[in-house]
C-alpha cells in the first residue's frame, strides 16, 4: 500500500482526505485527536477496548461528525489494512496494535506531535515546555500564572490535563502556552521545535513502560531537540545539564541553569531569600534581577522553589518581566494532593501527597517534616526503595504499606530499616470495592497510622507509587486518604461505627 508521499512532513495545509488515520483510545486526548483530524479532512477510525457510558457518548459523537468507532474488547487487537497514520494518546510501544504498526512502518504520532503539525501553518504560537521526573505539573502552573501576570494570553495545556489539539481548534488567539510534557508523550513526538524547554529533574520511572532507564531518560531529553532561544537545565541534577550538551538546537540558543544556591552567570538561582536573575540581564556577569522572595512562594519548600526557577527561567526566556514573576507566584493556585495538609488534630498533622507516583517525589515530601508516618505503596513501576529508605530511615516513626506492590517497599525496610514499626495492609479494595461493614484499605492504613502516630508527628500519604492498582487515579487515592482521616477524627472508622475518643 501506497501512503500519502506528503505525510512526512505533514502540516495543517496538507491534503488530510487523502489519508485515513487511526486513532488509538479514545480518552480525553484520543477525543480532541479524532476531533481535530475529522475537522481537517482526514478518513478517521477510532479503536478501544474499552466500553464506558464516556466512551460511548464520545463515540457517538464522533460518528456523527464523519469518524468510525470501535469500542469493546478485541477493538485494538487488528490494525485496518490501509492505514497511513496512527496517533496515540500515551500507549507503550510493546502494545500489539502499535507494534502492528511499526511492523508495517506506519508513522505513529502522538496527539501532541498531531497537535504541533496540525497549529502550522495557520495558528503557529511559542510553546514554553516542561518535563522531568518531578515537578512538571506545579512548574506548568507557576508558569501559566507568570506569563497571566505578563498579560499574555496564555495556558496550561498537555499532560497537565487539556489536550493541546483544542488550542488549534480554539478560535481564541493564543500569545504563548505553556506546555506539560510526559514521557510518554515525547517518545511519539518528533518535530516538535519549542521556544523554550526545562528539564526539571530526573530520576528512575516508567521503566516498565519504556524498557530501561536510558530510553526513558532519552525520551525526556528529546524536548530539548530544536529549541529556539533556551534550554532550562537543573544545576543539582547533572542529567539534565548533559542532555543540553547533547541537544541539537537552533543556533544561538542559550543553556540557562537554576539553582537553589548562588546562581552563576547564566542561571537563576536564589541569595538570601531572594529569586535572582542572572541569565536574562545584560549585566550578568557582575549583577543580579530580584525577581520575587521566597514569601512570593507557598510552600517554600526546597523542591517548590526550584520549581519556581524553572518556571521564572521559561516565563523570562519568553521576555516577560521580572514583576509578573513575583505576581504570577503569589497568584498561582496549584493543584491537590500535592503535600496538602488534610487537617490537624491533637498535634498529628495529617498530609495528602498523593501525586508522588515515585520514590523521587516522595523523597521531596519526606524532606520537609521532621517526624512521620510514612503511608506508601501502590504500583513500584519497576522502581526501588532501598536509597529513600536509607535517606529518611532516622525521620520514620512507622510506615503503613498499601497496593499491590507493598512488598517492595517492605523488602527495602527489612534491608535498611528493621527497627521501624511497619503495618502492611493486606489487599487492594478500595471503600467502594469492600465487603458491607469494611471500610477498604486506605480506611485500614488511616487507623495503622494513627495508631503509630505522636503528638508533632505527619501522618504523610506519599506513595512513591502509581494509583491505578486500586483507583482510578492519584486524586481519587488522595480523597480516599482525606476521606478517612476525617471519618477517624470525628470518631467513626467508614462503615464501621465507633472507634472511640477522637474528637474535632
Amino acid at each position: 500500500m501506497t501512503r500519502p508521499s506528503w505525510l512526512p512532513r505533514a502540516d495543517g495545509a496538507s491534503p488530510w482526505d487523502q489519508a485515513h488515520v487511526v486513532v488509538a483510545g479514545i480518552g480525553v486526548s484520543g477525543f480532541a485527536a479524532a476531533d481535530g483530524l475529522l475537522q481537517f479532512g482526514a478518513r478517521v477510525t477510532v479503536l478501544d477496548d474499552l466500553v464506558t457510558e464516556a466512551n460511548s457518548d464520545k463515540g457517538k459523537l464522533l460518528e456523527v461528525l464523519g469518524g468510525t468507532v470501535r469500542l469493546g474488547p478485541g477493538s485494538t487487537a487488528t490494525l485496518p489494512a490501509d492505514a497511513d497514520l496512527v496517533i496515540t494518546t500515551g500507549w507503550s510501544p510493546r502494545n500489539p496494535l502499535l507494534a502492528q504498526a511499526a511492523a508495517r512502518s506506519v508513522p505513529i504520532w502522538s496527539e501532541v506531535e498531531l497537535a504541533w503539525r496540525l497549529s502550522r501553518p495557520d495558528k503557529v504560537i511559542p510553546w514554553l515546555g516542561i518535563t522531568g521526573t518531578n515537578g512538571k505539573t506545579t512548574t506548568t502552573q507557576m508558569l501559566e500564572s507568570i506569563l497571566s501576570a505578563a498579560g499574555l494570553r496564555t495556558a496550561a495545556v498537555g499532560n497537565i490535563g487539556r489536550p493541546i489539539m483544542e488550542i488549534v481548534l480554539d478560535p481564541e488567539p493564543y500569545d504563548v502556552l505553556a506546555v506539560e510534557l510526559s514521557s510518554h508523550q515525547l517518545h511519539w513526538s518528533h518535530s516538535l521545535a519549542l521556544h523554550s524547554a526545562a528539564v526539571l529533574n530526573l530520576q528512575p520511572d516508567h521503566l516498565e513502560w519504556h524498557g530501561s532507564y536510558d530510553a526513558y531518560r532519552d525520551a525526556k531529553a528529546t524536548i530539548y531537540s530544536r529549541v529556539q532561544a533556551s534550554c532550562v537545565y537543573n544545576v543539582a541534577d547533572p542529567a539534565t545539564e548533559e542532555m543540553v550538551a547533547e541537544a541539537d538546537v537552533v543556533e544561538g540558543a542559550r543553556a540557562i541553569g537554576f539553582t537553589l544556591g548562588t546562581p552563576g552567570p547564566s542561571m537563576l538561582g536564589v541569595v538570601d531569600d531572594l529569586l535572582v536573575d542572572r541569565a536574562f540581564i545584560e549585566q550578568r556577569r557582575d549583577s543580579a534581577l530580584e525577581l520575587a522572595t521566597l514569601a512570593d512562594i507557598s510552600p517554600a519548600a526546597p523542591h517548590n522553589v526550584a520549581n519556581a526557577l524553572a518556571a521564572a527561567a521559561l516565563a523570562r526566556s519568553y521576555g516577560v518581566p521580572a514583576t509578573a514573576v513575583r505576581d504570577g507566584l503569589r497568584r498561582v493556585k496549584l493543584g491537590a494532593h500535592k503535600i496538602e495538609t488534610v487537617l490537624e488534630h491533637d498535634g498529628i498533622r495529617w498530609v495528602d501527597d498523593s501525586k508522588a507516583t515515585n520514590p523521587h517525589a516522595a523523597d521531596a515530601a519526606l524532606r520537609a517534616f521532621g517526624s512521620v508516618v510514612w503511608i506508601a505503596g501502590g504500583q513500584a513501576k519497576g522502581t526501588t526503595f532501598d536509597e529513600l529508605v536509607i535517606a529518611h530511615r532516622e525521620s520514620l516513626r512507622g510506615v503503613v504499606l498499601i497496593g499491590v506492590d507493598r512488598d517492595v517497599i517492605a523488602e527495602a525496610l527489612a534491608r535498611h530499616a528493621p527497627e521501624v514499626p511497619t503495618e502492611v495492609i493486606p489487599g487492594v479494595e478500595t471503600r467502594a470495592m469492600a465487603p458491607a461493614g469494611d471500610g477498604g484499605v486506605m480506611a485500614q492504613a488511616v487507623a495503622a497510622a494513627a495508631a503509630l502516630a505522636r503528638p508533632g508527628d505527619a501522618v504523610l500519604l506519599t506513595p512513591g507509587c502509581a494509583s491505578k492498582d486500586m483507583y482510578t487515579d492519584y486524586a481519587a487515592r488522595g480523597d480516599a486518604f482525606a476521606a478517612a482521616v476525617h471519618e477517624l477524627v470525628a470518631g467513626r472508622r467508614p462503615g464501621n461505627g465507633e472507634i472511640g475518643g477522637a474528637k474535632e
